[in-house]
């Protein structure tokens, strides 16, 4: 199939892209990277007025790390944060999250800010940087604001974007030290959306894990990405063992609402909840 009939507009900055955001709201959609859009504009699942096309916005794309945060452009390639030797010294588990993520052509054209702002339940970039406790910086015209991981990922392909506005920016604060963190997933072919995966960081204080120092984010397991305080409660201020691993998993099953679709019912991605949060909570532990 091919799009409906649409304007096309390449701004050259982020003012000229906020500018047109303002003038179609709603009736403008950003093309970013294209690995969503374009699909959804062939099989018209989407029908824009204005399709912005912001590659040319060359002020969007950089990785930096600056007093300790990691900050990246909403416009940088997943390739380039995967080969970022920052993000691997720092934010390990960033990296980690992207080899999972689908095949090296996409991740080579998709953007950090497309997989964030397209909000797919799926999508490996929202659950790591979830488990990093990010912050997303969204402009329009009215001015700029902060998002929170929550306010973010309001629901399946719902982000907490206005239409007006633009993520621009994603920021990643320092991960405590020492840390160890695990992204496992489970899909029946590499590169296929995954059935189930699960983030976790764990901060080590001695023997034990810090109080407060750990953090599980499960994929595909609800509308987004979802944490599951039950179970990092479990894991605080206490040794990580295979014992306290497995019922981390057990809570994690417990909080899992994943969809039931031709691909598995919810109670395989129930299960693979459970084994993979004890996985990774052990590799997590090990690498700490």
């Amino acid at each position: 199939m091919k799009p409906a009939p649409f304007d096309y507009l390449a701004p050259q900055s982020v003012a000229e892209t906020l500018q047109l955001l303002a003038r179609h709201g709603a009736e403008g959609k950003v093309l970013a990277g294209g690995q969503s859009l374009m699909p959804m504009l062939n099989f018209r699942l989407a029908q824009p007025e204005a399709v912005i096309d912001i590659n040319n916005v060359a002020e969007l794309s950089y990785i930096t790390r600056e007093q300790g945060e990691l900050r990246i452009g909403a416009l940088t390639r997943h390739a380039e944060l995967e080969r970022s030797p920052i993000v691997a010294a720092h934010w390990p588990l960033l990296t980690e999250a992207l080899r999972w993520l689908a095949h090296p052509p996409i991740r080579n054209r998709g953007t950090v800010g497309g997989s964030v702002a397209h909000a797919d339940p799926a999508a490996e970039l929202p659950v790591a940087l979830t488990a990093l406790d990010a912050r997303f910086i969204a402009e329009s015209h009215r001015g700029g604001r902060v998002l929170d991981p929550g306010e973010m990922f309001a629901g399946p392909l719902q982000s907490g974007l206005e239409p007006d506005e633009l993520l621009v920016e994603i920021r990643v604060p320092a991960v405590p030290s020492p840390s160890g963190c695990a992204f496992v997933e489970h899909a029946r072919r590499h590169g296929d959306f995954a059935l189930g995966g699960v983030a976790v960081v764990l901060v080590r204080d001695g023997d034990r894990c810090r109080e407060g120092g750990a953090r599980i984010v499960l994929l595909g397991a609800g509308p987004g990405p979802r944490r599951v305080p039950e179970a990092e409660a479990l894991l605080a201020a206490g040794p990580v063992d295979e014992e306290s691993a497995r019922a981390a998993g057990e809570a994690a099953g417990r909080a899992a609402e994943p969809p039931s679709d031709p691909h598995a019912d919810a109670g395989h991605r129930r299960r693979l909840a459970v084994a993979l949060t004890r996985r990774a909570v052990l590799q997590a532990w090990e690498r700490a």
